[in-house]
Order: C-alpha cells, then sequence, then structure tokens
C-alpha cells in the first residue's frame, strides 16, 4: 500500500454516515489535488471495505460508481440509500 492509498483511506474513514464525497473532494484532502483518478483506483482496491466506507464516495456529478468495485453502481446505491441518502433521477442530493 502507498503513503498516498493510505492518506485517501484515512480521508474516506472520515466520512460519517449519510455523508458522501467526491474523488476530487478525497484527492484534495489527501494532498494530492489533481488525482482524483487515483483515488478511483485506490478505492478499487480497497482492503478493509467494512471499515473503509468506498461506497460514500460519488463522482464530481453525485453520481454512484459505474465501476463499484463490491457489486456495482445498484451496490453502492442501495448502500447509500440504506444509510438515508437520498436520490434524485440517479444522483444524490448533497
Amino acid at each position: 500500500m502507498t503513503t498516498f492509498e493510505e492518506k485517501v483511506y484515512l480521508e474516506v474513514k472520515k466520512i460519517p454516515k449519510e455523508k458522501v464525497d467526491t474523488y476530487a473532494g478525497i484527492a484534495i484532502k489527501a494532498g494530492c489535488p489533481n488525482a482524483a483518478r487515483a483515488v478511483g483506483n485506490a478505492l478499487h482496491k480497497n482492503p478493509d471495505h467494512k471499515n473503509i466506507p468506498c461506497h460514500r464516495v460519488v463522482n464530481s456529478n453525485g453520481e454512484c460508481s459505474g465501476s463499484y468495485a463490491f457489486g456495482g453502481k445498484e451496490a453502492q446505491e442501495k448502500l447509500l440509500i440504506k444509510e438515508g441518502i437520498k436520490f434524485v433521477d440517479g444522483k444524490v442530493i448533497i
């Protein structure tokens, strides 16, 4: 695991239930503002999805990831809805 990945996982752990953040937002918080794609790659390799809630990270349009690593877009949306996140037209209401 790289230092950047460790920072990403640390920031994602801070996202509370009923909240989401974006790949770009996590990249900024991890100290690499131009690394949104790298955040996505790190989350795809999430070593501990029970404690690193990568399902709480959405794209800049508020949409779930089509390549969500643990079951696809529908699985990510289900997890977020279960936590109280609301959607309109497939986008998170922030």
